[in-house]
């Protein structure tokens, strides 16, 4: 039995009057040979021996555009916003790791144990201290799906945070005085915006000096029980 993943997905948004994105994918099964491509792709890119890589979810494209958009008001203060290609929901904090195919064969594990979920998204604010704020996120719903999800794929990778899980999305980084840009350009607003996420996604960070996240494998949720020729 080979549970399926897929590489390198497309996304395809589905809009509708509360907004909804979803992110689908041609399927591929999950070989060893596969395995060995992703692992090869990874640190011949990096040229590094191991590879510094985190679990999450990719944001739908027309969600990424949304929420960047109410990102553009800190254009002119000293802040870097985050591309939209790169928007992103972490699950497991980046880590070095130098087997990619053990990293996929752990995700497997858990993947094939929970099934698609919505992801909400409820607020626009700063963060993780409002009043000294380092980034500027969209805050999401800690529903019980992405909560226990969250700490299976901790507990997969023998990571532990003894800090209360809070689901977010970072559209922004501030470079300066925080405080000073909460004051000057106060934000909080409330968001109706939700993904139907049915895939987790093993992405790679850039090099030093280099730019955007590449995801390595997507697999999706819940396909423990299928084989390769279902």
């Amino acid at each position: 039995m080979l549970a399926r993943g897929y590489f390198a997905p497309n996304h395809n948004g589905l809009a509708a009057s509360r907004k909804v994105g979803r992110v689908g994918a041609l399927i591929v099964p999950v070989t060893d040979k596969l395995l060995n491509e992703i692992e090869a792709a990874a640190t011949i890119k990096s040229g590094a021996r191991q590879a510094r890589v985190f679990v999450g979810v990719k944001v739908a494209p027309e969600i990424a555009h949304e929420l960047a958009r109410f990102a553009r008001c800190l254009e002119r203060f000293s802040v870097r916003l985050v591309p939209t290609n790169d928007v992103h929901l972490t699950l497991v904090p980046p880590w070095n790791e130098a087997s990619i195919p053990t990293a996929v064969v752990k995700l497997r594990a858990v993947t094939d144990r929970f099934g698609a979920f919505t992801l909400i998204f409820q607020r626009l604010a700063y963060g993780p201290q409002p009043r000294r704020p380092r980034l500027l996120w969209a805050e999401c719903a800690a529903t019980d799906d992405v909560t226990l999800l969250h700490a299976a794929l901790l507990q997969g990778f023998g990571q532990h945070d003894d800090r209360p899980f809070r689901p977010h999305v970072t559209l922004a980084r501030i470079r300066g005085n925080g405080s000073a840009l909460a004051r000057r350009q106060p934000i909080d607003q409330e968001l109706s915006i939700t993904q139907q996420v049915g895939s987790i996604e093993l992405f790679q960070s850039p090099p030093p000096g280099g730019a955007g996240y590449k995801i390595l494998v997507s697999l999706r949720l819940g396909d423990g029980a299928q084989t390769a020729d279902a």
